[in-house]
């Protein structure tokens, strides 16, 4: 069973469930049909608001301990943006207390900790994974995971429209899904407030005409084209599963699924992950039995700053069909 009393690990999962529930809110509150492909605004509160709430905990909590984050507060306050960080710092005091004496500033300040830099032990984060997602009340995560000496050493995602960490539920209690290097991969539910947790492991696949590929409905870093063609390449018939955001390493990790890919977009050539994309769902897939490489089959190398420098896109798989994704994606020259 995992160690759910452990400091890190108590803390990633209390930091993932309180900032999840404050993105909930902000969905709740801001987002609604009427509103227009333009207006970023509800996407703009929540991202700021959760990286500053995690800001503050871990600050109480772990207060020498770096946080590598998404977010800075630069244009937050500027005087265009006064209204955006009005309602980030009400959003945010709903959460910290009294005690805190919560106004803009300090909400700034606490946003602004994700600034730090990666060093032997830190943690980073990807407030809203899934921003598109998010505005379109569909999937999206909360990311946290602490690195220590380059390893990831703890992942968590809250996923507030998944429902046992792979079913797609809009409204239902969403999922809590808890890695920890060398006690597995857990689901619980993020409304819940007890600590009830089932193991989750990746599928036994290994018929690559069966294998379910992960797919975004966004392609902003991704080659779709190339895509495609690996999964020809690979023989694949399934029907691939669509979703946003790190959800997928979920639905991974839960075996609702075998291959996650992010190609190189032709846009984009030069384009390197950043460690908030992968950290915590990395760690899912591999507490779970899966296997997860850049496209060459290098590790991820989480000690060359803030985005993955030496390393190109991501091959996540359930283990089983790994080796024949690899070879299929230098057979197309990915």
């Amino acid at each position: 069973m995992i160690n759910i009393n452990n400091p890190e690990t108590s803390f990633a999962i209390q930091a993932v469930r309180q900032s999840s529930s404050l993105v909930k809110q902000v969905e709740a509150e801001m987002v609604s049909p009427a509103i227009t492909k333009v207006d970023r605004s509800p996407v703009t509160v929540a991202d700021f608001a959760s990286q500053a709430l995690v800001g503050y905990l871990l600050a109480n909590r772990f207060p020498n301990d770096p946080l590598v984050g998404e977010e800075d507060s630069t244009t937050l306050r500027t005087s265009s943006e006064r209204e955006t960080l009005e309602q980030v710092t009400r959003f945010v005091s709903r959460f910290t207390g009294e005690d805190s004496n919560t106004d803009a500033e300090r909400v700034c300040e606490w946003i602004d900790l994700g600034n730090g830099e990666p060093a032997d032990r830190f943690w980073t984060l990807d407030p809203i994974d899934g921003t598109k997602g998010f505005l379109r009340g569909d999937q999206y995560a909360v990311a946290l995971a602490l690195i220590v000496d380059g390893i990831v050493q703890v992942g968590v995602l809250g996923c507030p429209n998944l429902t046992d960490g792979y079913r797609p539920d809009v409204g239902g209690p969403g999922s809590l899904v808890v890695a920890v290097r060398g006690e597995g991969t857990w689901v619980g539910n993020l409304d819940g407030e007890e600590e009830n947790y089932g193991r989750v492991q990746v599928s036994g696949r290994n018929d690559p005409k069966q294998a379910r590929l992960l797919r975004s409905f966004e392609s902003g870093h991704t080659n779709v084209s190339q895509v495609d063609t690996f999964a020809e390449a690979l023989g694949v018939s399934a029907e691939p599963v669509r979703m946003d955001s790190q959800a997928k390493y979920a639905v991974l990790a839960t075996g609702h699924g075998e291959l996650y890919l992010r190609l190189l977009s032709p846009k984009r050539p030069e384009y390197r992950e950043k460690i908030w994309d992968q950290a915590a769902g990395s760690i899912l897939v591999e507490e779970a039995g899966g296997t997860v490489t850049d496209l060459h089959g290098k590790p991820l190398d989480f000690t060359a700053g803030r985005t993955l420098a030496n390393n190109r896109g991501i091959l996540a798989s359930n283990h089983h069909l790994h080796e024949q994704s690899a070879n299929a994606l230098r057979a197309i020259g990915a």
